[in-house]
């Protein structure tokens, strides 16, 4: 009777998952798909595309410009994490801490949920080098203002900056949450001990955190390897190509020089690359796990 009755409710499920189905297969395996199968081929817009087989990779791996591109992605991706996990974490532990209102930490998320084209917009007038509210302070304190955007030094830190900003308050919701799942039994059993507010934070926060901060990592990894739309707006890749991270050198290579089976190429290969990271982090946070057991 129970298998009848599934039976029955079969296709009012199939109904109702239709529409996610759908936006699935159109919005995401199908130019996942198309993707792959360009990758292989010589493709611009006005032709036809041509099956190379691995013609594109071989030529990705001599192409001085994608390894340069690479080189700027990863820089701007370990400022990203290192800097951004660690502040995230210490708002949070100050948050818990000082038993702040739900109203602040909805404030914080704020930033979050902000463009990424209305953030970059707004920095860049902010850090203007001439007309800048930042830059006219620095200039009152130094006598000279700091080119941010415009210097080759400065940008992948400056765009760095941008992204911390604008992902710390949503990472460090989330370690806050994560920090109000410790009882507070250990701490006192640490006080007990004659343990300082360090050591308790090393030895017991951190490690009763894993789970929260492999997770925050990942996200901010993959997200900071994608950045597209904060460079665009500021930067678009200069000074002299020292902001010019992968995925501008995706777009100009599919929208600038049409040549989208190059393309699909290098995306491929950031997917390749984003996904060995993603493995090589879970792994590696497996293989602590029983550091907290």
């Amino acid at each position: 009777m129970g298998s009848a009755a599934h039976r029955h409710d079969a296709p009012i499920a199939w109904l109702l998952i239709a529409p996610a189905l759908a936006g699935f297969a159109v919005f995401f395996a199908y130019p996942t798909l198309r993707g792959l199968y360009l990758s292989f081929t010589e493709f611009h817009v006005l032709t036809e595309p041509r099956w190379i087989g691995l013609g594109n990779f071989h030529e990705l791996l001599q192409d001085g410009e994608f390894w340069h591109s690479l080189l700027v992605t990863i820089y701007f991706v370990v400022l990203s994490v290192v800097l951004g996990v660690l502040v995230s974490l210490v708002t949070a532990v100050i948050l818990h801490r000082l038993a702040v209102s739900a109203t602040v930490r909805g404030l914080m998320i704020l930033p979050f949920l902000i463009s990424g084209v209305v953030t970059a917009l707004v920095w860049s007038w902010m850090l203007d080098p001439q007309l800048g509210i930042v830059n006219i302070l620095i200039t009152k304190l130094t006598g000279e203002p700091v080119l941010f955007f415009g210097s080759g030094g400065w940008a992948v830190p400056t765009l760095a900056g941008l992204n911390i900003w604008k992902s710390m308050g949503y990472n460090a919701v989330l370690i806050f949450a994560g920090l109000q799942t410790i009882p507070s039994t250990v701490y006192e059993a640490g006080r007990i001990d004659g343990a300082s507010e360090l050591q308790m934070f090393r030895r017991i926060t951190v490690p009763l955190l894993r789970p929260i901060l492999v997770m925050v990592v990942v996200l901010t990894v993959i997200s900071s390897f994608q950045i597209f739309d904060i460079v665009q707006v500021t930067t678009k890749g200069g000074p002299a190509n020292a902001s010019k991270v992968l995925q501008m050198y995706i777009y100009d290579k599919a929208f600038g020089q049409f040549d989208f089976g190059y393309a699909a190429t290098m995306s491929l290969a950031l997917f390749v690359l984003l996904g060995t990271v993603t493995f090589a982090q879970l792994r590696m946070a497996r293989a602590g796990e029983s550091d907290t057991n």
